[in-house]
């Protein structure tokens, strides 16, 4: 998707402030127990599938619901959104917000996809 100049200005802004780190990493985290892997894309994103593991708190509500979600705010948390830029985005937010362990994917879900990483798909019925 052809992002606005606006809005990967925003974006590059808030990558100088938050950590990203690369899909293999936020993996090898995830399966030690050692984050929270979130998908902050849109509904019908996520409902073509996600990250396995991964939870889904899509951007319209993360600020609002991410206190009832993981209240630790010392707690690992990998956002992760399509490319990279939302979750930067969200990271910086809840960096805001007083979470001390929060870092956006690098690449986002088409990086994942790239390297074959493990995905969920929601039943069909």
């Amino acid at each position: 998707m052809k992002h606005s100049p606006a809005f990967q200005a925003l974006c590059e802004q808030a990558r100088t402030q938050i950590t990203e780190i690369a899909p293999e990493e936020a993996r090898a985290l995830q399966q030690q127990g050692q984050c929270f892997l979130i998908d902050v894309r849109e509904d019908h994103e996520a409902a073509q599938g996600m990250a396995e593991g991964a939870r889904h708190l899509g951007r319209g509500i993360l600020e609002r619901d991410i206190e009832a979600a993981i209240p630790d705010k010392t707690a690992s948390i990998v956002l992760y959104c399509g490319g990279g830029y939302r979750s930067a985005l969200a990271a910086l937010n809840l960096q805001q917000m007083g979470y001390a362990g929060v870092k956006s994917m690098a690449g986002g879900w088409r990086a994942w996809n790239a390297l074959n990483l493990p995905i969920s798909r929601p039943a069909s019925g």
